[in-house]
């Protein structure tokens, strides 16, 4: 008797561990590439501290989901451990991501119904909006960060995850978020400076790892003028 009241004891005290804890919708993906503060003195990754005027892939705008939440063919995308084989860019084939290859043209995955393809110039700052999605807290962030990639592309297509690797330009924290309650849908981002590039279109791509190995990407277009 002593044994099955310890038993159905520790199956209560884990049921309302489990019920009580915030649950994650998702992993986390890139909801804004160039995000403009209201107020640069006072940078805020909200809603009401900015806006978005460049976006990843294929973006759905028009669906003017809440920040932090999904459309229905989801945004986040897990890539293969092993970067020889990875594919960069979600193409909504093996596991969740919005369809994130590269358009041609370019133009076809902005404008419409999706986001604008932002536009920048070398030396600008650009700061790219992520929500938390419950992992910006303390048992995952040893060693969890952001890796920003742009590379020029190659005969049209997106180069291997191999060679984007060669062309890191930033490592951004991933919980630099703004504070509250809500760990899920905290709004969180980082900005770095646009390197020196000829004009012309780059793949930017936005990695960030959750775990020793486990990386998740978002794409974009960006069009560096000068």
């Amino acid at each position: 008797m002593v044994f099955k009241s310890t038993v159905a004891f520790v199956a209560v005290v884990t049921l309302a561990f489990f019920s009580s804890a915030p649950q994650a919708e998702a992993h986390s993906w890139a909801d804004c590439i160039d995000w403009k503060f209201k107020d640069p003195k006072k940078p805020s990754w909200n809603d009401d501290g900015g806006r978005c005027i460049g976006y990843a892939r294929r973006y759905p705008v028009s669906l003017n989901m809440p920040f932090g939440t999904q459309d229905k063919i989801y945004r986040y995308f897990q890539q293969d451990a092993d970067p020889r084989v990875a594919i960069p860019c979600s193409n909504r084939g093996d596991g969740y991501g919005s369809n994130e290859t590269r358009a041609n043209p370019v133009s076809e995955a902005y404008g419409g119904k999706f986001g604008r393809m932002t536009v920048t110039t070398v030396g600008d700052t650009l700061c790219v909006r992520w929500p938390a999605k419950n992992h910006a807290i303390p048992q995952y962030l040893i060693d969890r960060y952001v890796q920003i990639n742009l590379s020029p592309v190659r005969n049209g297509k997106d180069i291997t995850q191999v060679d984007l690797l060669k062309n890191t330009v930033a490592k951004l924290d991933f919980a630099n978020c703004m504070p509250g309650a809500d760990i899920d849908h905290k709004a969180c981002g980082g900005c770095f400076k646009v390197p020196r590039r000829a004009p012309g279109t780059y793949l930017l791509q936005w990695r960030w790892m959750l775990n020793q190995g486990q990386w998740y990407s978002s794409c974009a277009d960006i069009k560096i003028t000068q």
